[in-house]
């Protein structure tokens, strides 16, 4: 019997594909604008006014704007706000700026900020009767949140499709959740936010939608809440075509990750940490939660930048793919997903300097913020042999991901990535480090490969794969979850 059970998941249970086909390919960057460098840059925006204007904020407190073009000498000072900043944390500063989607008429636009003792501020400003400068006496606080500790302060705010203004707040900071904010909503820490700039509720200077998950609920959880379960959401942004939410949410430990954000959705920390257990360490609980749309491992990079899905014309090639990084390694990945399914998850690019952000301008190009002070814009690779991987980060390219989904039931995909032709062995092993199944065993060309895996006959729990190329070794857990 337990001979058939191992001829069954080797032989009937999997799917082998032969190298994984990519679309997107490594891509070079250039100084957008080589002639500007700035202090700390942690924002790019534009304000949907048809000026196609450069608006770059710095985590001092000072927002610079100047036309879009790359031989522009100077940028010109748009507000200064720096006495009233508290950047003194390393994450605290003057972090993002939204503009109304009405800015061309009304000439509003928000910003968030850290001030006094560790607060952090949802403010609203308005542009002077010049059009390259803000009234810095203009200003009208919406929202307040006491932040415990100088870190994990979120930092995003955007409006989304719907004309509401999103905010990202972390947990409040130190490590492993130590104010225990990660799952109790009825705290603005930990999550996203969704309110309405247009009104005012009960007192508030801001309306909450009636269609917010928790608007009128009696648990006293907070009604501002769109998702929760989050650890610091730094970076987030909005599918321009679509609408989708997407954020990267830095980890704590061992891993970084990607999520799609849904109405009242329910990420995870501190429970899990991407698709692992984190408290408890092996058992918990995960009915509920929404998993990641893709993780990495911090030997990939430390600190996750959530980026933005290209909708620009410059580099056709991105076109729908997500685009992030990592401020440690300076990585920058792309990923498209389909139908529920990670389909391509690809190396691009390592850009000089620590990623602090990615940014939109108003015809869909992206940008990095690097905190050497540049800010670099993507263009297709002449030389993509030459430059790709090889120049990037070379212990990436003998890869084994972690498989998608995480826990599983009872399917799961698991992708890894060869430098060269190798003799491989992709195996299954029980947590007596048992082998169960030998998914692979044979030369394999350079390249990423994927399998699908089907624990149909195997009980709930934890179980490990490891991969042999050469003389490389590489293991990870999954969780079959029935």
């Amino acid at each position: 019997m337990k001979h058939a059970l191992l001829i069954h998941l080797a032989f009937c249970s999997l799917t082998l594909s032969s190298t994984y086909a990519q679309s997107l390919q490594p891509v070079a960057l250039h100084r957008a604008f080589p002639n500007l460098s700035f202090n700390r840059p942690v924002f790019l925006d534009h304000a949907s006014d048809g000026s196609d204007r450069v608006f770059v904020t710095e985590q001092r407190g000072v927002i610079s704007v100047f036309p879009n073009r790359n031989d522009i000498a100077t940028a010109g000072l748009f507000l200064d706000i720096s006495q009233r900043v508290n950047n003194g944390p390393n994450e605290a500063g003057l972090l993002s700026t939204a503009f109304h989607p009405q800015y061309e008429s009304n000439g509003l636009f928000y910003v968030y900020y850290n001030h006094g003792n560790l607060f952090s501020r949802i403010a609203e400003f308005r542009v002077s009767s010049d059009p390259a400068r803000a009234d810095p006496d203009s200003e009208r606080a919406l929202l307040d949140i006491e932040q415990p500790a100088g870190n994990h302060n979120g930092g995003q705010i955007a409006f989304g499709p719907d004309g509401m203004l999103y905010i990202g707040l972390g947990d409040g900071g130190a490590a492993n959740d130590l104010f225990q904010n990660g799952q109790d909503p009825t705290t603005l820490l930990g999550t996203i936010l969704r309110i309405d700039v247009n009104t005012q509720h009960d007192g508030l200077a801001y309306g909450i939608p009636a269609d917010n998950p928790f608007t009128g609920n009696a648990d006293g959880w907070r009604e501002e809440i769109w998702a929760w379960g989050l650890r610091n959401p730094w970076r987030f942004s909005f599918d321009r075509l679509t609408g989708d939410l997407w954020t990267g949410d830095v980890g704590q430990g061992n891993r970084e990750e990607i999520d799609l954000i849904e109405k009242g959705g329910n990420y995870g920390w501190n429970t899990m940490e991407g698709f692992q257990c984190f408290r408890p360490t092996t058992g918990c609980e995960t009915e509920g939660l929404a998993l990641p749309v893709v993780e990495y491992a911090h030997d990939e990079g430390r600190s996750v930048t959530g980026g933005y899905v290209y909708r620009g014309h410059r580099t056709a090639q991105l076109t729908g793919a997500y685009i992030y990084g990592d401020f440690e390694t300076s990585l920058v990945w792309g990923l498209h997903y389909q139908n529920g399914e990670v389909t391509e998850n690809t190396l691009l690019a390592k850009a000089p300097g620590g990623i602090a952000s990615f940014g939109e301008d108003q015809a869909g190009e992206l940008y990095i913020l690097a905190f050497d002070g540049g800010i670099y814009t993507f263009e297709a690779d002449p030389e993509p042999t030459a430059v790709a991987l090889e120049e990037t980060s070379q212990p990436t390219l003998f890869a084994l991901e972690q498989n998608y989904p995480n826990p599983f039931n009872p399917q799961t995909t698991i992708r890894y990535t060869l430098p060269a032709t190798a003799q491989t062995e992709l195996s299954i092993y029980d947590i007596t480090g048992q082998r169960l199944s030998t998914l692979v065993d044979g030369l394999q060309p350079a390249g990423t490969h994927q399998i699908r895996f089907d624990a149909v006959d195997l009980a709930n729990g934890l179980y490990f794969y490891r991969l042999r190329a050469g003389d490389r070794i590489e293991a990870r857990k999954m969780l079959l979850a029935k």
